[in-house]
């Protein structure tokens, strides 16, 4: 990812930031999956590295995309929380999941679920930025 914009456009912008497969896998890993620490993240089924996890983990913070904190449970683990400007990018991951299932091969399952919450609106984006706030 990188830090130094190539113009002022606000989508370039946004992809400089997200535009890489790996950024977005981890937002959706957060939200959809519940995944806060390293080791869930690195278990997804597509495969990440360590070194490009880490690399992803820390830009992401850096941009205010996620925090992270120390885990209460354990004191060599931490946990990754998506902020109120990643929580904001989860009606774009629904478009994007509702798109893949209408159009590529995906899996039956994970397409309902994208059809669901693309069903459920604005209301069901609502309650899952409700929820993975805490509330």
């Amino acid at each position: 990812m990188s830090t130094s914009e190539r113009s002022g456009c606000p989508i370039n912008l946004s992809l400089e930031l997200l535009g890489d497969r790996w950024t977005l896998l981890l937002i959706r890993d957060m939200a959809f999956a519940g995944k806060t620490h390293f080791r869930e993240f690195l278990q997804s089924d597509e495969g990440i590295s360590s070194r490009t996890l880490a690399e992803r983990l820390q830009s992401l913070q850096q941009e205010g995309i996620i925090s992270r904190h120390d885990d209460p449970g354990h004191g060599l683990k931490v946990i990754y929380r998506l902020t109120e400007a990643g929580l904001e990018l989860l009606p774009i991951l629904v478009e994007l999941g509702f798109w893949g299932s209408k159009h590529r091969k995906a899996d039956r399952d994970l397409g309902r679920i994208a059809e669901t919450m693309k069903q459920g609106g604005s209301d069901a984006v609502q309650q899952l930025q409700t929820y993975l706030r805490g509330g």
